[in-house]
């Protein structure tokens, strides 16, 4: 006879929460399983190490919230809840990680996630968006919701203006962008000054800076 305990068989206590944890850290998954479990409203039915068997498991075990970081292996966590949204829209997914720029914010909420925290967050902070996304809410703190509104609200740039910004985050001038792209210096100028007016910097470090911190391009 398995000494595993069947969780399809097993009864739940009334309310508790089943939750799915994904990270591929393992000590940062297991840290996270040993504090949801110690709550007792709330269980851990599985622990996934990439977006890929999170998606997996969450088709096994159909969990009331999953818990998922951002960068993983081979399915990110923006793509783990596009997927799980394709399969059942209700789900409740809350993204749990060090990434804070307005664009992967607005690309886990595009995607679906009901709820968005910093893995520096206060454990109480956390159990409690676990409770609030289970109970049909959404979770995003006011600083966060401040930077996404501030990202939005600035003019895109256009593909080129980022192609521009993406070479000169890496070290290149001016003649080299030209070249890199097929343009003359004279247009890398123009479009650096459009990137200048849209991400309101007045010089090339800065403009990196406040694009590499809203997540426009990575250093």
């Amino acid at each position: 006879m398995s000494s595993h305990p069947s969780t399809a068989s097993a009864p739940q206590p009334p309310g508790r929460i089943r939750v799915l944890v994904a990270d591929d850290h393992v000590t940062v998954l297991e840290g996270l399983a040993a504090i949801i479990s110690r709550q007792a409203d709330m269980e851990v039915v599985a622990q996934a190490a990439d977006g890929l068997e999170a998606v997996q498991l969450w088709d096994k075990h159909r969990p009331d919230v999953v818990l998922l970081d951002l960068r993983m292996p081979k399915v990110d966590g923006v793509e783990a809840i596009a997927q799980l949204r394709d399969r059942d829209a209700q789900v409740r997914a809350i993204v749990l990680t060090t990434f804070d720029t307005d664009v992967d914010i607005a690309n886990a909420i595009k995607a679906g996630a009901k709820g968005y925290l910093l893995k520096d967050a206060p454990r109480d902070e956390l159990l409690n968006c676990i409770r609030r996304v289970h109970a049909g809410d959404t979770c995003i703190p006011a600083s966060l919701v401040a930077k996404l509104a501030s990202g939005l609200s600035s003019d895109g740039l256009t593909a080129r203006e980022l192609e521009v910004l993406t070479l000169l985050a890496r070290g290149r001038s001016n003649k080299e962008i030209g070249a890199r792209l097929s343009i003359s210096e004279t247009t890398v100028k123009a479009h650096l000054r459009g990137i200048f007016a849209k991400l309101n910097v007045i010089s090339r470090t800065e403009a990196i800076a406040v694009a590499s911190r809203r997540g426009l391009v990575h250093l």
